[in-house]
Parts: structure tokens; sequence; C-alpha cells
């Protein structure tokens, strides 16, 4: 019966791929969505369907990186959503990003870690940089033609940005930038690194700065990419920093501005996080789906016919989460950091939950590489991880309750 199921045509038919994912189209979300972005949503489906789906399998098991992906992205337009057209984007929406977001993680999550990667490299440059700055680094990055990484996290700093190592020391018109960070998106292949470093230590949050870095200048090192549980087709290295000399028009803002950055981009990255936790719910449902259409034909057995029925729910609910927030964003209303961790942490959770479910509904199917229901299990872990962990995001949700209680 396994040989039967291989290989999928939920990888390689792009007809039914598109149906597939049609079905959890509902109106109830749909409805708010502008004509514009409904069409975004239904040229994107239509460009992983045949450019970036059928390539996941492959990735999943070579580990090679997804620049293909992002560079099939790249020349259908869908690479800068959220920036102006002046610097190579679309100039779209946060609904659209996320929409565009949650569709290609449905056809592999690899592929959007790269590509939310590009975007957030980009943002804190467009947030806060230079017009020289902007138009030396963003186009490149949204066009694939240089591959980016947002510098954070270190060996004993992660969500802690006050407790940074890395120095940056003032040198006349230069930085030295000194230092080490680990677990960076693209790090081993990077070109254009957005480095969040101390130049007052004293200072903690109001000591951060941000500097724009090439990957080619002396002193700038990468690490080997990790092996890692999922998300196989992006890689993950460290990055090391020996007396880098950085140009002070490459610092991001004023000095001592890296916090609040900081604090702005995570709001995109977070939204991307989200994204992805539906788009993978809904790969583990259209999936599943396919794997018990194909075993049962028309006559799926009632208790699988209720999961699926709740997790038709969930995922709604998630998506409708997602856009809610995203539309929040994309309006004049302040954003808290405990909505934002709500969104993040409820529909990461949500492709988690659900592609667990996946494996465990299936059974020995679910264990199937081929069926691809245990890759959307090993993605989704991560992305409860990264851009801030779910246990970060409850610390900042329980903060808002409790302070929402003493303004009573």
């Amino acid at each position: 019966m396994s040989r039967a199921l291989d290989p999928l045509p939920l990888d390689l038919d792009p007809a039914e791929y598109v149906g597939l994912h049609g079905l959890l189209d509902e109106q109830a979300a749909d409805q708010a969505l502008t004509e514009r972005e409904r069409e975004l949503r239904a040229y994107t489906r239509d460009v992983v369907a045949r450019e970036v789906a059928p390539a996941a399998p492959e990735l999943d098991a070579s580990h090679e990186f997804a620049g293909a992906g992002y560079m099939a992205l790249a020349s259908a337009g869908l690479t800068g959503i959220i920036f102006p057209t002046e610097l190579g984007g679309s100039a779209d929406s946060h609904v659209a990003y996320a929409v565009v977001m949650e569709e290609i993680t449905a056809g592999c999550a690899a592929t959007s870690l790269v590509f939310m990667t590009q975007t957030h490299a980009a943002y804190p440059i467009y947030l806060a940089g230079s017009e020289d700055l902007k138009q030396r680094y963003i186009p490149p990055l949204l066009s694939g033609s240089a591959y980016g990484s947002m510098a954070i996290t270190e060996p004993d700093a992660g969500s802690d940005v006050s407790s940074l190592r890395t120095t940056a020391a003032p040198a006349g018109e230069f930085y030295r930038l000194s230092g080490s960070k680990t677990f960076i998106t693209t790090g081993d292949r990077v070109d254009t690194i957005v480095c969040f470093a101390t130049t007052d230590r004293t200072s903690k949050r109001e000591g951060v700065s941000a500097f724009v870095v090439e990957g080619n200048w002396p002193g700038v090192g990468r690490g080997t990419a990790f092996e890692k549980l999922g998300m196989h087709g992006s890689s993950t290295a460290e990055l090391f920093f020996d007396e880098v000399a950085v140009p002070v028009g490459n610092r991001v803002g004023t000095e001592g501005a890296g916090w609040p950055i900081v604090m702005s981009s995570v709001i995109k990255s977070r939204i991307s996080a989200g994204a992805q936790g539906v788009g993978l719910a809904r790969s583990a449902y259209a999936r599943t789906l396919s794997v018990l259409q194909r075993l049962y034909g028309n006559l799926i057995p009632a208790e699988y016919l209720q999961v699926l029925a709740g997790w038709r729910g969930r995922i709604l609910q998630g998506r409708l989460l997602l856009h809610a927030v995203a539309r929040q964003v994309d309006g004049d209303a302040a954003v808290s950091p405990g909505q934002i961790g709500l969104m993040k942490q409820s529909c990461t959770d949500l492709g988690w939950d659900i592609s667990v479910e996946a494996v465990r509904l299936l059974g020995p199917y679910g264990d199937l590489s081929v069926l691809g229901v245990e890759r959307c299990m090993r993605d989704a872990r991560v992305t409860r991880i990264y851009d801030g962990t779910n246990e970060i995001q409850s610390m900042l949700i329980g903060r808002e309750i409790s302070t929402s209680l003493k303004e009573m």
C-alpha cells in the first residue's frame, strides 16, 4: 500500500496542490481581505505550486540551500511585499505579506525561512537607515543578488538584547566591531549583515546600536552550517567579528538606537513566524487529507473526518488572528508586545500541534518521508523558538495582563 502512495501528487501536481489548499479558503477569513490581497494569494499559490513545492522533498533530503526557490519568488515579484516600489518592492500591506508568507510556507517551509530572513535583514535598514544605505543594500536583498541576516543572538545573549557582548568601539570614521553571534539564519553565506552591538555596555539597552556589515569585509568569519531537526533548505551558522572596521555611515540610525530598531523589527519577524505556523498547519492538513483520500476514496471514516473538522476550525481561528494583528500593524493603532506575542505564540503552536497530530493520525504513513507530514512536524518545531521563544511570548502576555489589572 505504501508504494501506491509514492510519489505523492501533492508534491508533483500543481493542479492538485492548488485544489487541496483551496479547500481551506474560508469565507469568514476571505471577506476581510482586500481584492488585491486575495489576488496575491492566488498568484503566490500558483507560483509556489509550480516553482517551490515540487522541490521541497529534495531540499529536505539533500540539505541544499533553497536559493532557487527564493529566486523564483523574486522573479515573480513577490519578495518586496512591504517595501516601496523605488526599492524594488510592491508597497503592499502587512496582511498581504502574511498571506504570501503563509502560501510559501505551505509549499516549502525552508524556502519561507529564506524569504522571511531577506525581509528581516532589509527592514531595519528601511526603518532607520540613511538613504544611501537603503539604496545600496535593500534592492539586492529583495532581488536575491545578495543574502542577508539579522545578527542579534549570542552564545550568552538571546532574547535579552541588553546583555550583548559584541562591541562596537568608535575609532574616528569607523567603529571597531568585535564579538560573535550564533544561530544566525543564512549566516554561512551572508553578504549583508545587520549586526547589533553595544557601544556602551554600562547603558544596557540604551547602549545598543545597529550596523550594516558586509560579509566579505576583513575580520568577518562564518561558521559551518549547523545540522538541524528541520528547515533543511535554510542554513543556520555562527558569525565572528574580529576588529572589523565598520564605516560610521554604515550605522543604522543614531548611536544607541538599536533597541527601538529591534523592537520595531520583531513586529515583522513575529508576523512571519505566525504566518509560518498557519502555513505549516495547512500543509499538514492538506497532506493528511490527500493520504486519506487515496486510502479511502470519498468514504473517509467518520473518526478521521471529526479530527479534520477540528483542525479546520483551528486553522481558521489562527488565520483570523494572524490577519487581524497584521491589519492592526497596517493601521494607526499601536500594537503592544503582548498582542504580537499572543499571535506569534498561538499561530506557531497551531503549526506544531496539528503537525504532531497529523503524524499520529496517519500511523505508519505519518512516518513516511515521501508524504511530507513528518517534515511539517520537524519544520514547525523551530518556529516556536526563533523570533522570541513562545515562553518569552507567554511572559510578555502575562506582563500585559498584570499591568492591565493594576490599571483597573
